[in-house]
């Protein structure tokens, strides 16, 4: 079996995780955003979750409701730091679960998986950890993200140094997603988008709202420091293209396999809406 490529340094990325720890309150917007919707998604279920593993959010599962309705909480995540204060804790990598097989009712990912050196083998393993009618849920950031920081990126190299390199990581698009999910072996795959749209003022805010959040490049193969003149031209070039950043939050949703569940509608029939996946499924 051949390895994956290492697209992503994972040591690097659990440091950064790590600094950032600290600074999520501010610069957690995205992750809260993605809670209150996975929450919105659990209590649509209307199941008992008795055994459910989150990996990265952290001490936003503090927002979980009662209508959730889960028993056992176990927190996740590559950098201890980022994990919440009470209740189970492991630190651990998606890539690298340490949960036995058929153990957990749900498995929850808040924005962590666009790193994955193997997606479909971390989705695999999160589908084997789950027991039979289990729940899997992700958030995950999608090819549009940070594509007006890229732009400006390239633009701005290209005129000053005459070549471009690669400042922000690549990011999975929405079918690859959805494929990954049925390669894994997930039933009643549903896949869905939320676009958010954040316009700065001050271009270099973004910069830092990354930094806070720890998604700064992770690249395995990173180029050297960006150049002081290239920066502010990036910067610049952001601006006068209106400073409008898109962040494009995926959900995967899938279940474990198991006889009761209904069978999927035809490929692009469309007549099935994420809701109704959920409460047929439950």
């Amino acid at each position: 079996m051949s390895t994956p490529p290492q697209i992503f340094d994972k040591r690097l990325y659990a440091r950064r995780r790590a600094r950032a720890a600290k600074t999520m309150d501010d610069a957690g917007f995205l992750h809260r955003r993605a809670m209150e919707d996975i929450v919105e998604r659990l209590e649509i279920v209307q199941r008992r979750f008795d055994v459910a593993a989150f990996d990265g959010a952290g001490e936003l599962i503090s927002m979980l409701t009662a209508p959730c309705e889960i028993g056992e909480t176990i927190s996740m995540d590559a950098a201890p730091a980022r994990l919440p204060h009470q209740g189970p804790r492991l630190a651990a990598d998606a890539e690298a679960l340490p949960f036995a097989p058929q153990s957990l009712n749900l498995f929850v990912s808040l924005l962590t998986l666009h790193t994955a050196n193997d997606l479909v083998g971390a989705l695999a393993q999160a589908r084997m950890a789950l027991k039979p009618d289990g729940l899997f849920i992700a958030a995950v950031f999608a090819e549009e993200t940070l594509a007006a920081l890229r732009r400006a990126f390239y633009a701005a190299e290209a005129e000053i140094v005459g070549g471009v390199s690669a400042r922000i990581a690549p990011f999975a698009a929405i079918q690859d997603y959805g494929q990954a999910l049925s390669r894994a072996g997930f039933a009643l795959p549903v896949v869905d988008v939320d676009k958010v749209k954040v316009t700065y003022d001050e271009p270099i805010r973004l910069l830092r709202d990354l930094r806070g959040m720890g998604e700064t490049n992770m690249l395995a193969s990173r180029p050297g420091p960006l150049r002081r003149d290239v920066l502010m031209r990036a910067m610049t070039l952001f601006t006068e293209a209106g400073g409008t950043e898109q962040f494009e939050i995926v959900y995967l949703t899938g279940w474990a396999p198991h006889e009761s569940q209904q069978q999927p509608l035809k490929p692009g029939s469309g007549k099935i809406s994420l809701k109704d996946a959920i409460k047929g499924a439950s």
